[in-house]
């Protein structure tokens, strides 16, 4: 029989006692050596209770079993007390991430981009602009607060995948109703764990965004998985169509009391605003309600003539996803709008309006994602942290005469915001509603109120 040849000792192989999902009791050491995870010889160091000087545990085995085989030489492999990696990030480069996977097990492709936020992994996890895209937070500890139902910015998860370093193994949250995981896996979204998720962000910011494949299917190759990720393409695809809603809906929640943080803001005197759904966020509409519109959603491709036939004092054009020359039907309902009513673009809306100046927009490298941009406001100089989520932007260089550039990006200077008086228009390559992301820029919102009731008291 197995014999063990100690001092007295702490049992180095229990587990602790906790609330993230380890049993409530301590594994107890194996007694059969047969599933010790080490080999007779090796002495398995530990630390005694009463020292911090390293001791030894020697196991040997006198027993031999039917055949005259000894039990070591029958033993079974041990069980590790870790998941392995079981999945594969494959980039169009070449490079090949091993990972651990969470969610849903399968294959899927999409464009990588990093995301610099803190917090809000869920907002953005709803955000209709992810659509086609793997999003890497490059905050390294995700799923802490887990997830609630209070923190959605869409009906559904538009993103490909989640790519994360270190995947929490417990919640910590007040509002906390289910684990990221969990929610992942019901909305059948992959996520990948436990791999580098700094040398993929510095491998993006040289490069620019790659397009890569999630797999956890052992059938497939590595040339499969390179191969599907090299055919596969984003630029100058309708994603708007796949994300917006199918016919219009009024929308009259507000932000919630206890969040609400303008105290002081201007009230729309029940101010109507068609806002154009390209992808369009809760917090935008419960921004626009918080300051007393009455709001109408419209599908994408909702006729620009119909919009008009409803006489609103604003229209307001809204994020979403992918490359805006891809949806030439979406200019022209820009074009077709702006001059009779104000209007307000927010990130894709920005960007159509542009077009519909006659203006251009180019793919930049890595884009911007995440809720630490600083933006200046040209007009004031004014500095905002805004939230961004674009890969998209506007050339003020191709824009004509009589369009001003309101607002640009600190970090690169590109073009963050318009204003064409002539047709009571302003946009924002950013998002005022934030959700994750500071409130620095909540009050476009009541300066496109403010544009709505001039133009209004003019008609009077």
């Amino acid at each position: 029989m197995a014999t063990i040849r100690s001092v007295s000792y702490t049992n180095p192989l229990e587990l602790p006692t906790s609330n993230c999902g380890f049993s409530s009791k301590p594994q107890i050491f194996p007694q059969n050596p047969s599933f010790l995870p080490f080999p007779k010889s090796s002495p398995v160091p530990f630390r005694s209770a009463r020292s911090h000087r390293f001791k030894s545990l020697g196991i040997s085995c006198n027993q031999s079993v039917k055949g005259g085989s000894s039990a070591l030489g029958v033993r079974e492999e041990a069980q590790r007390p870790w998941k392995t990696s079981d999945a594969r990030l494959v980039l169009e480069d070449g490079s090949i991430w091993r990972a651990k996977s969470f969610g849903v097990s399968g294959t899927q492709v999409g464009e990588v981009v990093f995301n610099t936020s803190l917090t809000g992994y869920q907002e953005i996890l709803t955000d209709p602009s992810y659509a086609g895209q793997f999003v890497l937070m490059t905050n390294p500890h995700i799923g802490n607060t887990g997830v609630n139902s209070d923190d959605e910015e869409s009906s559904r998860c538009f993103l490909a995948g989640l790519i994360i370093r270190n995947l929490s193994i417990c919640t910590s949250n007040w509002r906390c109703s289910e684990t990221l995981g969990d929610y992942l896996a019901k909305r059948n979204i992959m996520g990948i764990y436990d791999v580098d998720t700094r040398a993929i962000t510095r491998r993006l910011r040289q490069d620019g965004s790659l397009i890569g494949v999630l797999s956890t299917e052992e059938s497939k190759t590595d040339e499969d998985l390179l191969e599907m990720a090299r055919r596969w393409k984003i630029v100058g695809v309708d994603l708007i169509s796949g994300v917006s809603c199918d016919a219009p809906y009024e929308w009259t929640d507000k932000t919630d009391p206890e969040w609400e943080f303008q105290k002081n803001q201007i009230f729309g005197e029940n101010l109507h605003v068609v806002a154009y759904d390209f992808g369009i966020k809760h917090n935008i509409l419960r921004r626009l309600a918080s300051y007393g519109c009455k709001i109408t959603v419209v599908p994408s491709n909702w006729p620009a003539s119909e919009t008009l036939k409803m006489k609103p004092d604003g229209v307001l054009f809204s994020n979403g996803p992918g490359d805006p020359s891809a949806v030439p039907y979406a200019v022209e309902t820009v074009k077709a709008i702006i001059g009779n009513v104000p209007v307000f673009g927010i990130c894709m809306g920005h960007q159509l309006i542009g077009q519909a100046l006659g203006g251009k927009t180019f793919k930049m490298k890595f884009g911007h994602h995440g809720g630490n941009h600083p933006v200046c406001d040209l007009r004031s100089g004014r500095v905002d942290i805004s939230a961004q989520n674009h890969n998209y932007a506007v050339d003020p260089e191709s824009l004509p005469a009589g369009v001003e550039v309101t607002h640009i990006n600190l970090n690169d200077n590109s073009c963050a915001g318009l204003a064409f008086p002539t047709f009571n228009l302003m946009s924002l390559q950013y998002h005022p509603e934030s959700s994750p992301g500071p409130h620095d820029s909540d009050p476009a919102f009541g300066e496109f109120l403010q544009l709505m009731k001039a133009v209004k008291a003019n008609k009077s």
